[in-house]
């Protein structure tokens, strides 16, 4: 019986051992690659006195994501090593709520740059559209004001729930212990399972809809060219726009199904499935954040001319 005991907490302390060396490993890849965005923009900043629309998501995406990635390896890291320290009144709420806040923020104005490239593209005849590409950027930061505002909303609502639970949840260490800590879902976590679920679905379903109306609008634009025989530059702004709105879909569509799959196995203890989930979630912020800088003429050549550097550097040393 001891060496079962003993063969499990060896188990155990391995998987969290080596959950923590690949998550630190995503995650300083994620703080590199989204600093590098905030701190190319902010130059550009200083130097112009202004950005437009799309670097100013930009801009604010690579900021949230940063300290996404940050709180949550620290969370992580934390529960593995401190784990006394989530024992101390409202810690463990106020991290998770953090980590909400963070979450939804970086999923809104992921949302909000997909809807900004499909209304600053894409060539649809309707009234209502054409009011949005006039005064889409006019609504930028309007935008990114309500998606901090929603996101605030939802992590107030789930410190609210975290502090209301009873008195042994206090001392979970572990990411799934926020969700349920085996005592009865319907009364304490319910609620915030169904308003994740909904602004996950959200997000998801605004991406898929403006990679629909893209795709539209090419196929119709290029119906148009081919029937007058006359070629259109807009038409390659067209494409590479549409293959960074699939690459976005794509990603989106793992994600999605990542993060309803976590609503699902947080009461899961630590085991392979649940730790395959945190990998593709923390995954998403870094992927995404890479193809937007490959899909960004000034941050591909801002990317290329410091890689160019360093390897001189290293070569000279």
């Amino acid at each position: 019986m001891e060496a079962c005991s003993s063969q499990a907490k060896f188990n155990v302390t391995s998987y969290r051992a080596v959950s923590v060396v690949i998550l630190s490993l995503q995650a300083f890849a994620g703080l590199w690659i989204n600093a590098f965005i905030f701190s190319v923009l902010v130059i550009a900043l200083l130097k112009k006195k202004c950005l437009n629309s799309n670097e100013k998501i930009l801009l604010f995406l690579g900021c949230s994501r940063f300290l996404y990635l940050f709180f949550v390896w620290l969370h992580y890291f934390t529960s593995v090593f401190y784990p006394w320290v989530f024992a101390v009144q409202h810690i463990s709420p106020l991290s998770n709520a953090i980590q909400t806040f963070l979450l939804f923020t970086n999923l809104w104005v992921s949302c909000c740059l997909s809807v900004f490239y499909c209304i600053k593209i894409a060539n649809i005849q309707h009234s209502f559209f054409t009011f949005l590409k006039a005064k889409i950027d006019q609504m930028v930061p309007w935008m990114l004001m309500g998606s901090v505002l929603l996101s605030l909303i939802i992590s107030m609502f789930a410190y609210k729930i975290a502090r209301e639970a009873p008195c042994n949840y206090h001392n979970g260490t572990s990411l799934e212990k926020f969700w349920k800590q085996g005592f009865n879902v319907d009364t304490y976590f319910f609620p915030l399972f169904f308003l994740s679920g909904f602004g996950f679905a959200t997000t998801f379903l605004a991406v898929i809809f403006s990679a629909l109306l893209l795709l539209f609008s090419l196929w119709r634009h290029k119906r148009r060219m081919q029937e007058n025989s006359v070629r259109n530059v807009s038409v390659d702004a067209h494409i590479k726009a549409i293959k960074s709105i699939l690459s976005f879909f794509f990603l989106y569509s793992i994600n999605f199904t990542a993060l309803v799959l976590s609503l699902v196995y947080t009461t899961k203890k630590y085991n392979t499935t649940w730790l395959l989930l945190v990998i593709f979630l923390n995954a998403f912020p870094v992927v995404h954040s890479l193809v937007l800088i490959f899909s960004n003429p000034n941050l591909k050549k801002t990317l290329l001319r410091s890689v160019l550097w360093l390897k001189c550097k290293v070569s000279s040393g």
